[in-house]
């Protein structure tokens, strides 16, 4: 993991099209602007792991009923 400190108003580059800026520093909260294309999908990392977390439980909800459909 690379690790780097900011200011306010200091950006980051990621690639040629992808530039994160820090825009407030508010107590323990960042707040940060991300400029990339359309096509690049930008998400939460805690709505990620929500909804792997839920496609999993759905996962083992159907492998149990298709097990007691069989039997």
């Amino acid at each position: 993991m690379l690790v780097l400190s900011r200011k306010v108003g200091e950006t980051i580059k990621i690639a040629d099209n992808i530039e994160v800026k820090i825009l407030e520093v508010k107590g323990d909260t960042v707040r940060i602007g991300i400029e990339a294309p359309k096509s690049v999908d930008i998400l939460r990392g805690e709505l990620v792991q929500s909804i792997t977390e839920s496609n999993t439980e759905a996962l083992a909800l159907d492998i149990n009923w298709l097990s007691k459909a069989k039997d």
